[in-house]
C-alpha cells in the first residue's frame, strides 16, 4: 500500500473515532442572556453581565448563610439539565463554592433559602460534581467519582465508581468555562462535568428520595466570591431511570493511543499531533497528516454498539464501538466492506482498528 493511502487511511482512522455530544433536540432554555426574568432571588447578589447570571458576593456584602437563585417557571421531575459554569475566587484563600439545586424544596421564600439535591461546584479540588443534599441529614450522599445506591433502609453503599476523583478533577478548568450536566430520571441520578461522569446514584429512601422540586443557582457564604451560569436548558424525560447514552460519556477531546489497517500497525510518530475537537454532531480533526470533518450517528443499543460516519465528501463508514472509562475502541470498515463483527483487522479486510485515550484538559 503506498504511503500517501496509508497517510490518508490513518487520517480517517483517527477522525473517525469523534464521538460528539447529543443533538439539542428537545432542549429549552431557561436563560435568556439578557435578565432575571423568570428567576428570583437577592438582587444584592445576582445579575446578568455579558450574557450570564452573576453571583457575586463582596467583603462589604458578606452572607451569613447560603442563598439562591430560584427558577419560577416549574419543578422540574425526569429532566436533563445542561449548562456552562465559572468559579472565581474573589480572596487569598481560593475559596469559591456554589451548586446547581434540582427537585428541591424552597424553606424560606423570603431568604431565598433552599434545600434538596445538589450538583456541587467549586474553585477547589475536591467538591465539584459531588451529590450534596442541601439542608436536609445526608450530606453528601455520593463523592466525587463514586456510583452509590441509597437502599431501602436509607444506608449508603458504593457499589462502583465512574472514575478517580483526581483525574476529574484535571479535567475541569479552574479559569474558564466548563459544562454541567445533570440527568434525573426516576430514582436514577447522574452528574457530569466536561463529559466526564462525576458520580451515579439511586436513590431508592422513599423516605427522603425527591421526585421532583425546583431548581436554583447558589451563593455560598463565607469569603467574598464569584459564580457564572450560562446557556441553561432543560429537557423533559420520561419517568424510567436509564442509564446515560454513550453520547453523554465521550464529550472531549481523544488522543490516539494505536491504529491497526489491514493488519499493519500505524507507527506512533505518524499519528502524533493529532487533535480532534467536538461540537454537536459534527467532528473536527487536525492532524499532521492532514484534517478531516463530517457527521455521527450513534447505535448504542446494537450488539455490539455500532456507529456511522459521514465525511463532509459524503463517504459513509459502518463501524462498532466499545467504551470503557477513558478507553474507547473502535473498529470500522473502508471501501465498501461489511460492517466489522469484532475488533481486529487483518490483513485485506478494509477493517481499521483503533484504540483512543481522553485527553486531559
Amino acid at each position: 500500500m503506498k504511503q500517501r493511502n496509508l497517510s490518508t487511511l490513518a487520517a480517517s482512522a483517527v477522525c473517525i473515532a469523534a464521538f460528539a455530544a447529543q443533538a439539542e433536540d428537545g432542549f429549552t432554555s431557561i436563560f435568556n442572556g439578557k435578565d432575571l426574568t423568570g428567576w428570583d432571588g437577592n438582587p444584592k447578589l445576582w445579575s446578568v453581565k455579558d450574557g450570564a447570571i452573576v453571583g457575586q458576593t463582596t467583603a462589604e456584602n458578606p452572607l451569613k448563610g447560603n442563598t439562591f437563585l430560584i427558577w419560577k417557571d416549574g419543578q422540574p421531575a425526569d429532566f436533563e439539565l445542561r449548562c456552562s459554569y465559572k468559579t472565581i475566587a474573589n480572596n487569598d484563600k481560593s475559596f469559591a463554592n456554589s451548586g446547581i439545586q434540582y427537585r428541591s424544596k424552597v424553606f424560606d421564600p423570603a431568604g431565598w433559602v433552599v434545600g434538596g439535591y445538589q450538583a456541587d461546584l467549586e474553585a477547589g479540588d475536591s467538591y465539584s460534581g459531588i451529590l450534596y443534599e442541601e439542608r436536609m441529614t445526608r450530606g453528601i450522599m455520593a463523592a466525587r467519582g463514586e456510583k452509590v445506591v441509597w437502599d431501602k433502609d436509607c444506608k449508603k453503599q458504593v457499589t462502583g465508581s465512574v472514575g478517580k476523583s483526581e483525574e476529574i478533577q484535571a479535567t475541569i478548568k479552574k479559569d474558564g468555562w466548563n459544562d454541567y450536566v445533570i440527568i434525573a430520571q426516576g430514582n436514577h441520578l447522574q452528574h457530569f462535568i466536561n463529559g466526564k461522569p462525576t458520580v451515579d446514584v439511586t436513590d431508592e429512601c422513599e423516605s427522603k428520595a425527591a421526585k421532583s422540586g425546583v431548581l436554583a443557582l447558589q451563593v455560598h457564604a463565607g469569603l467574598p466570591m464569584t459564580v457564572q451560569f450560562k446557556d441553561l436548558r432543560i429537557k423533559t424525560l420520561s419517568g424510567a431511570a436509564a442509564a446515560a447514552s454513550d453520547l453523554d460519556r465521550v464529550q472531549g477531546e481523544w488522543s490516539v493511543a494505536e491504529v491497526v489497517m489491514n493488519g499493519e500497525k500505524i507507527p506512533a510518530e505518524t499519528l502524533s499531533g493529532a487533535k480532534l475537537k467536538i461540537k454537536a454532531n459534527e467532528y473536527n480533526l487536525d492532524a499532521d497528516i492532514g484534517a478531516s470533518r463530517g457527521t455521527l450517528k450513534f447505535r448504542d443499543q446494537d450488539t455490539p454498539k455500532s456507529m456511522d460516519v459521514t465525511t463532509d465528501d459524503g463517504t459513509e463508514v459502518p463501524a462498532i464501538y466499545e467504551l470503557s472509562g477513558d478507553t474507547l475502541k473502535i473498529c470500522y470498515a473502508l471501501n465498501g466492506a461489511p460492517r466489522p463483527k469484532e475488533f481486529k483487522s487483518a490483513s485485506g479486510s478494509d477493517h481499521i482498528f483503533t484504540i483512543y485515550k481522553r485527553k486531559a484538559k
